[in-house]
């Protein structure tokens, strides 16, 4: 796979000028999941972006794990060195700390967030699977952790389902590929920035890297996407809703038909900014290649196919030094 493989995938979203909201209750009970599949590709095709409401995630979990990801990131920094994402080995998870990771890759600003790691638990160490670092002393951090986790992956099946229907696919296409598949879930504290600085910012501007990221964000606002034309459009909070946005490698096996969407978020409220993101993959050995309804004479498949594992590897040891050290370390898979 070549270098270029880390960078954004084509797209053909259009200017835009908001982020649709879309009400998924009928894919969630199973009631009507064409008709939300519908929308939910539309807003793929045009956009990358949409919010969810009526999703089936108790409001109580997620104030709960809000209560959690700030009383985390208020521990002091020997507590949170302690879970440093590096001790983690090839399963990449734990405590990152401000400026650590920087997502403008044209490295035009430096990221101020910090962040913390979390994923599936397994006794077996592998690249991107294992154990979690975890705080001493703070058993509800975990014990909430989990159980957002476990609404996350929920959410996350009926969401990919309506890909997968929307794109003219079995409604288990992608469900077979990710029977266990990569995923983070991401704690994320936002500093407030100064407005006069402009080489530092909450984050950068990115796509993400995988399939599906379902993020809930405090009432504090600064998420931004970007359009066709270049304009910064405002993806504010909303009551009771998940901000959806889909990764490099929809964009890549959908041809370009669904947009990978440049993202960044911006803190100048003068408050602490938090949120929390749930990133969804394939597993890893699963193929990335293009989709057979994304074909057609004017739009052949993509004849570099490569798989999960090999896109992950590629793009974890760009970001991280301890990936970087030791490249041995992500070679080989259990």
């Amino acid at each position: 796979m070549s270098e270029a493989s880390v960078n954004r995938f084509a797209s053909k979203q259009t200017a835009f000028h908001e982020i649709p909201v879309i009400d998924v209750a009928a894919l969630v009970d199973g009631s009507d999941p064409e008709g939300v599949a519908r929308q939910i590709g539309d807003s793929c095709e045009k956009v990358g972006f949409f919010y969810v409401k009526n999703h089936g995630v108790p409001s109580d979990l997620v104030k709960r794990m809000y209560a959690v990801t700030e009383e985390f990131f208020a521990l002091p920094e020997d507590v949170k060195d302690n879970v440093h994402v590096a001790k983690s080995g090839p399963t990449v998870r734990g405590y990152i700390p401000p400026s650590a990771e920087n997502a403008d890759q044209d490295k035009k600003t430096a990221d101020l967030k910090e962040a913390f790691d979390y994923g599936a638990k397994q006794d077996t160490v592998a690249p991107f699977f294992g154990p979690n670092l975890m705080p001493a002393d703070f058993p509800e951090f975990e014990a909430t952790c989990d159980e957002y986790y476990a609404a996350m992956r929920t959410l996350a099946r009926k969401l990919v389902s309506g890909f997968a229907i929307s794109l003219g696919l079995e409604p288990d296409y992608f469900e077979r590929i990710q029977t266990n598949p990569i995923t983070i879930q991401r704690l994320l504290h936002y500093p407030p920035q100064n407005p006069d600085d402009d080489q530092a910012i909450g984050i950068g501007a990115h796509t993400d890297k995988g399939i599906l990221t379902i993020l809930s964000q405090d009432n504090i606002g600064g998420l931004q996407v970007q359009n066709k034309d270049g304009e910064w459009i405002t993806a504010p909070p909303v009551e009771d809703a998940f901000v959806i946005n889909i990764g490099d490698l929809v964009a890549k096996m959908t041809n370009g038909k669904y947009s990978s969407t440049v993202h960044r978020v911006v803190n100048e409220s003068g408050a602490e900014r938090y949120s929390v993101a749930f990133f969804i993959d394939l597993d890893f050995d699963a193929p990335v290649e293009t989709l057979p309804t994304c074909v057609d004479a004017e739009h052949p498949a993509d004849p570099n196919p490569f798989t999960c594992g090999e896109y992950k590897t590629q793009w974890f040891t760009h970001v991280y030094p301890h990936l970087r050290d030791e490249p041995e370390i992500l070679t080989a898979h259990a």
